[in-house]
Order: C-alpha cells, then structure tokens, then sequence
C-alpha cells in the first residue's frame, strides 16, 4: 500500500552541516568504534573496480545506529537526561539508544513492533532498556511513541528525522574517507534517510566529485520514488527481509537533504539481497544482516557500476537473526 504526500523543498533551510558531523565525530571520539574498512580481490575482480567496505557491522550494538543515537543523547538537557526518552524502532536504533543511554545513565524505552527479529529485542533489553511492543496492524509506531511520550513526559529521539542523529550517522562517511581517500562513487543503505543523509553531507565536503546513491528494497522503494518524482512518497509495512527499511517514508529533514545531496537512488530485490548477503558471509567472512547488504547488493547486482573507479560501500549493521534467515535459506 501506497500514497503520496506533497513536501516543499525550495524554502526549507538545512539543518544539519558538515560542521555538525565534525562536532559529532569529537563527541564519539572513544566511544563508537572507527570500523574497520575492508577489500576483496575477488570484489575487485568481479566488477573491475576497487571497493573499500566500510564494515559498521563491527560498531557497537551491531550497526551505524550508534553513532547517530550517542550523538544525540549526549546533547540532552540534564533535565531531559534525568527524565528519560523514548524512541520507535525495528530493532538497530533501539538497540543503540539503549548501549548509549546504559553509558550516559539515561533511562530509555523502546517502542519495537513485535516482529522485529528476537536478536534485536534480546539485545535491547540486555542493554537495560524497557522494551514496548505493538502490532503494525493495530497502530503505527510513531502514534504509540506519541501516545507513550506524553503520558510520561519523556523526550523523543526518533530513528532518523534529526538533525542529531543525522549528523552522529555522517562520521561513518567522513572516516571511511579520511581512510581511503577521495571516491568515484559512495553507497549508503536507504530507511528513513538518515545515514544516507548524514554520509552524504560529508562526502560532499570531503569529496565533492564523488556521487552518492542511496540503496533500498524493490518491496519497500517509497525513498527512490521520492527522489525521481520530487514528492514525499510514503509505503505501509513493506514487505521486505530488510527490517531496517521497513520505515514508513523519508523524513521531513532527511527528505530534502536526500534531494539537495544524493545523486541518484536505485533499488534491489528481494532475492539479490539474500544472494549478497550469503556472498558477504562466505568470502568477506563477515556476518552482515539483510539491511546492512544494500549497498553492495546494488554494486554486486550490476545495478551500478563505474570501471576502474574507487567505490565506497557502507555496510550498515550485523545484527542477524539467523532463526528467521535461515528460513530463507535456499
């Protein structure tokens, strides 16, 4: 199910700068991990290129979300820290937000649908945070997180619709290129936008030649829609293996970073991901999730490709729930 919802970009400012990425790269400096960035001959033969994998599989929590969610508390009020927050999420961001306020003593709760994988449930209750589930059929997430907040006075951090977040999500793109040097081409998962965002921001500034493309699922392409057509599209419970792009549109501040900053958005099926991701296990021998094989999926895919260019893969998260994979399993 589908719709459209008109958004003005012309008149919108920016909220987010390189100058804030900058400034959440010093506040993670020690606490998020600099992931490693890895190479494959076997990768660079089979495109003709040379693709540096910027493995955020190896962040804490499991995935980029991290950086975006410490970013973000740590710039809380202390009022605001005492009181708690609480955020709506399929597991990735929920996790993070729970790591980052178990290491800021901030009380979190997290609104998760009940299908989200158990990897991710387990490990956001492990965290200490208080874990809410719901049913995507009954209720959207973001009206539950509403409803919840007000009754308990608590401060939202969404997923990805802020600037904070967005910012914290943009190191992942400033490391890999302070690393690797300048890129041909940079690949970046799309949800709801915010590392897309965030990872575009960043390369423009630290190499403005470089084109970004944003990467989601076939089933859940509300995102490239929005790019081609100018026009906030929005998607109800896609159904895709790829949890983490399973959000609802791109946001009111991701959208038209998207638009100003991204140079193009495709989209990937359902059995290419799969194919990637088992690719990625066997000769990367990194364990990656369904989300987090976007990127590559679309350079592996032959969907984009650039000979003998430098090409950037951020490989988003790791957190797999093996029980419901190997379901999929061939």
């Amino acid at each position: 199910m589908t719709s459209t919802v008109s958004i003005t970009t012309e008149t919108k400012s920016f909220p987010v700068t390189y100058a804030d990425i900058k400034a959440a790269a010093g506040r993670l400096t020690g606490v998020a991990q600099r992931t490693p960035v890895l190479t494959s001959r076997t990768v660079n033969d089979r495109i003709n290129a040379q693709v540096f994998f910027k493995c955020e599989n190896f962040q804490r929590a499991g995935s980029f979300k991290f950086r975006g969610a410490y970013n973000a508390l740590a710039q809380l009020s202390e009022a605001q820290k005492q009181q708690g927050v609480l955020t709506f999420s399929s597991g990735n961001h929920g996790q993070a937000l729970a790591l980052a306020g178990k290491l800021l003593g901030i009380p979190i709760t997290v609104v998760m649908p009940e299908d989200a994988p158990e990897v991710k449930q387990v490990a956001t209750r492990g965290y200490g945070a208080e874990v809410i589930l719901y049913d995507r059929n009954e209720t959207t997430r973001e009206e539950l997180g509403q409803q919840l907040a007000r009754e308990r006075g608590l401060a939202i951090i969404p997923p990805y619709d802020h600037p904070h977040i967005i910012a914290g999500q943009g190191t992942a793109a400033k490391e890999l290129i302070e690393e690797v040097g300048d890129l041909d081409i940079l690949l970046v998962c799309c949800g709801g936008g915010g590392l897309l965002s965030g990872c575009a921001i960043a390369t423009k500034a630290l190499s403005p030649k470089c084109r970004v493309i944003g990467v989601e699922p076939v089933q859940a392409n509300d995102a490239t829609r929005s790019f081609y057509t100018k026009t906030l599209q929005t998607v109800r419970n896609p159904n895709t293996i790829a949890d983490g792009a399973r959000t609802p549109s791109l946001g009111q501040l991701t959208f038209p970073l998207v638009l100003h900053y991204v140079d193009d958005m495709v989209a990937v099926s359902e059995p290419a991901i799969l194919r990637t991701m088992l690719f990625l296990w066997e000769r990367l021998k990194i364990v990656v999730e369904p989300t987090g094989v976007l990127a590559a999926t679309a350079l592996l895919e032959g969907i984009v490709s650039m000979h003998d260019a430098r090409i950037g893969v951020i490989i988003s998260g790791g957190n797999v729930d093996l029980k419901q994979v190997c379901k999929l399993l061939p």
